[in-house]
């Protein structure tokens, strides 16, 4: 059984945005949607219960944000299966728990607290840093949104044994029938000329062939298995997290790969995956890879 995809709700404008995206997706991937609702409230008020659309509920506040994303989602396309959850639980250890059976959890880029004005909410960034899966940020202007550019954008840093993200990518890019543009940046240190008595296009030449061969490694696997998905590869100098936030403008999809150390408790995300989840201007899969 395929496991669903997991939307993140609160009532927010920023929210139902991503339940926008996740339906495109669901029908994309033909997976089933769940819209989870998650709030300690709940407890204290009595509600606490998962149940499919169509069921009559009680007419309470959860029963009302959880219904206009249910008919928001059937609405824009009513041939994805949707079903709805309320949690009497604090959103993050919620969201962490269900989103190990998940296929990927899907959030908005802002909350509705009184730190709404942030450029990134704290339970988005959380589940970004620690989810099991996959976490999708839904950012951005409608054309990337809604999937009008046709590409999908990866960063590369580290080709590792296995690398998740480039699957993740590749599979992306082959359910939308668009190309996949890898992107590995580099940056050349300064150099002493005493003690390195290099020509500088020789000494900048080595940092980008490195980046250039470590591109190579990562994609040569998944390159195969996906040969009918154009690749489109650059290296590029500069600092990773200006470099993919420019190209952002004109991605549908921004994917990027994390490390989860199990021994590790606190937030796993890097530097230039944090930068981007903030910045982007485009949606942001963070996809995890384990030890």
């Amino acid at each position: 059984m395929d496991l669903p995809l997991i939307v993140g709700i609160d009532g927010s404008d920023s929210s139902l945005q991503a339940v926008d995206w996740a339906v495109d997706e669901a029908s994309l991937r033909g997976l089933p949607l769940r819209l989870l609702y998650a709030s300690l409230w709940e407890r204290y008020e009595g509600a606490s219960y998962t149940y499919d659309l169509g069921v009559p509920t009680k007419d309470d506040s959860s029963e009302g944000i959880m219904g206009a994303a249910a008919e928001r989602a059937l609405r824009r396309n009513p041939d994805v299966k949707v079903s709805t959850s309320v949690l009497p639980e604090e959103a993050e250890p919620a969201l962490l728990r269900e989103a190990r059976n998940a296929t990927a959890l899907i959030t908005g880029s802002r909350g509705r607290g009184p730190l709404a004005e942030l450029l990134l909410g704290s339970v988005s960034l959380a589940m970004a840093a620690r989810a099991h899966c996959p976490v999708v940020v839904v950012r951005g202007g409608e054309t990337s949104r809604a999937g009008g550019h046709g590409r999908v954008l990866l960063g590369v840093a580290d080709p590792g044994p296995d690398l998740a993200s480039v699957r993740f990518a590749f599979r992306e890019a082959e359910a939308r029938h668009c190309p996949v543009e890898a992107v590995s940046a580099w940056r050349c240190p300064a150099q002493d000329a005493r003690a390195h008595p290099v020509p500088a296009a020789e000494f900048s030449a080595e940092y980008e062939a490195r980046a250039s061969a470590l591109l190579d490694t990562a994609l040569k696997a998944a390159a195969a298995d996906h040969p009918e998905v154009h690749l489109a590869r650059s290296v590029v100098e500069g600092p990773a997290h200006k470099v993919l936030r420019d190209l952002s403008v004109t991605a549908d999809l921004l994917v990027l790969g994390a490390h989860r150390h199990h021994s590790h408790v606190g937030l796993q995300l890097g530097r230039v995956a944090h930068a981007l989840l903030h910045h982007a201007d485009c949606p942001v899969a963070i996809v995890p890879q384990h030890d």
